[in-house]
């Protein structure tokens, strides 16, 4: 299955958990395909915290949605990532924003991510690399879905891993 995932870090060796991030989803048997660029983001929602490091994968893998989900929880986990805040500071947080062009709604999971078009530290870097890939919810490219995105926060280009 074509999938895009969505990875961000905001608290120590940010490119570092990034790294660590996307060689633990390769070592659970999510084939990395693509890597957007990294950039550099101001926190949302939650202002007080230090601006993130976001990047989007395009990989695939053989796992159903729930077992994606349980491997990106594995892998935040074993980067050290702590939920003590909604929102807050973290080590890496792993997000699945498309999973094929399936929409799944369950108790623990809903894909697409259900708050990503509306974000452009995911548009942007999603957009790098698949701005013709279509969300099955809206049916608009995600190039549409950036140039409407409500979401003027600060998003800048900050390297490759």
């Amino acid at each position: 299955m074509r999938i895009f995932l969505a990875l961000g870090s905001n608290l120590g060796n940010r490119e570092g958990y990034l790294q660590s991030g996307i060689d633990g989803l390769a070592n659970l048997g999510i084939r990395i395909v693509l890597c957007a660029s990294l950039y550099s983001t101001e926190a949302r929602d939650v202002l007080d915290q230090p601006r993130f490091l976001n990047t989007v994968t395009e990989a695939a893998t053989d796992l159903s949605p729930d077992e994606l989900l349980s491997a990106c929880l594995e892998v935040e986990n074993e980067n050290q990532r702590t939920r003590t805040r909604t929102k807050g500071p973290r080590t890496l947080d792993i997000d699945i924003i498309f999973y094929g062009t399936e929409i799944v709604q369950t108790g623990d999971l809903i894909i697409p991510h259900p708050r990503f078009a509306a974000r452009r530290f995911v548009l942007v870097p999603l957009a790098e690399i698949a701005p013709q890939f279509v969300d099955p919810v809206s049916g608009n490219t995600v190039s549409t879905l950036l140039e409407c995105c409500p979401d003027r926060g600060d998003v800048r280009f900050a390297g490759r891993l």
